[in-house]
């Protein structure tokens, strides 16, 4: 059996202010086309389809249109993540065609997509929607038993529970391969800075261990393409996004993973390279440099351009400009020592509450208490819900 795992699309997502819908677009015709040439038997989409709660109506349309094709070639299977609203996504997912899946709420996470390959081996796929610890976790608690902690690991540990829990039920003579897909942070990734923090508690991580039972476990949520350790035989990979969202991701291959299912439990993988609308690039340097044949390799890139000279060049972004039409970042930044303020770049990547920290301390010249960090904690946490609840 053959299937195809992919992740964190995006849709509606920029870059710096450039839109990135077409070259969305261009990635979902080649994944199209992978389908139909290497007659794939399911598709795996584990989360994150959109950017955000409320994505724009043409990120809509091209889901819709592009979920319409492969429903013409495969089953897909197709969960929701931290950006997606999983009541969005998830709407009208009784009413969709067999071959299109959606798991969007826990009541679900139990019941597999069954999935028959064309060599006649069978896949149960379960779709575990990206699960936040303060909204689901009473959910996930069984009838009598203590709610699970508040915490990713043990949220999701009750949802493998319940999973296990399925296939004890099942009696078969021959045993199906087991995939699992899953939006979250396990132990072992390595993060890019265009990842949006998901800490519940200050924790983040879930141990690969909880994993256990699964032949192939699809991961969504890191944007580089990466194997990960798990229990004893399982395979564990992140997919990656098919596009580079930050410069963080410059030298990532990115790629979607073609998955081959033995009868036997067996698990092959193989990256399948995604198609590269324009390079990300560094360039660092004098300006009369980087408008010389130091720039040239890097004319036609998406660049963040960083010019060196000790004092800042006149008509500097106009200049960077001209020479490099595609900048997206342009940057002084004179040589260590010269007068200035030392800066520190902040991305989604960083604790939003360790953040908040470093501007208490630099308005009042002391680290906030760990009372008052408990306070922006909540807060914090407080102001994602109600962006979730949207």
């Amino acid at each position: 059996m053959r299937m195809l795992h992919t992740s964190d699309w995006h849709l509606g997502r920029s870059l710096h202010g450039v839109d990135l819908l077409d070259h969305q677009a261009a990635y979902l015709d080649h994944l199209v086309d992978v389908v139909r040439t290497e007659q794939v038997d399911a598709v795996v989409v584990a989360g994150d389809v959109y950017d955000r709660a409320i994505p724009p109506v043409e990120a809509v349309t091209l889901l819709s249109e592009t979920l319409a094709r492969l429903a013409e070639h495969t089953t897909v299977v197709v969960t929701s993540g931290n950006h997606d609203s999983a009541t969005r996504l998830g709407f009208g997912a009784a009413l969709m065609r067999e071959r299109v899946q959606l798991r969007t709420r826990v009541a679900g996470l139990a019941a597999p997509v069954e999935v028959a390959g064309r060599d006649g081996a069978r896949a149960l796929v379960y779709g575990l929607p990206y699960l936040d610890p303060d909204t689901v976790r009473t959910a996930l608690a069984e009838p009598g038993a203590d709610v699970p902690s508040r915490s990713h690991e043990a949220v999701t540990a009750a949802a493998m529970a319940r999973v296990r829990a399925d296939l004890a039920s099942r009696t078969t003579s021959e045993r199906p391969a087991v995939v699992v897909a899953a939006h979250a942070f396990v132990v072992g990734g390595l993060a890019s800075e265009s990842e949006r923090d998901i800490r519940v508690g200050g924790v983040d991580h879930v141990p690969s261990q909880v994993f256990q039972g699964a032949d192939y476990v699809a991961l969504g949520h890191l944007h580089g393409p990466q194997r990960v350790t798990g229990p004893e035989g399982t395979t564990m990979r992140y997919s990656g996004s098919p596009l580079a969202y930050s410069f963080s991701e410059q030298h990532h291959a990115k790629s979607t993973v073609l998955v081959g299912l033995g009868a036997d439990g067996a698990v092959t993988t193989e990256l399948v390279a995604a198609p590269v609308p324009r390079r990300l690039a560094d360039v660092t340097g004098a300006l009369e440099d980087l408008l010389g044949a130091a720039g040239e390799p890097h004319v036609a890139d998406w660049v963040r351009v960083v010019v060196t000279d000790q004092q800042r060049p006149a008509d500097l972004y106009a200049r960077v400009r001209a020479r490099f039409p595609h900048a997206l970042v342009v940057q002084h930044r004179p040589p260590a020592g010269a007068p200035g303020t030392a800066l520190r770049a902040v991305t989604a990547a960083h604790d939003p509450v360790e953040v908040a920290g470093d501007f208490v301390a630099h308005v009042t010249g002391a680290r906030p208490s760990a009372a008052e960090v408990a306070v922006l904690r909540t807060a914090y946490e407080q102001a994602v819900a109600a962006e979730r609840s949207a």
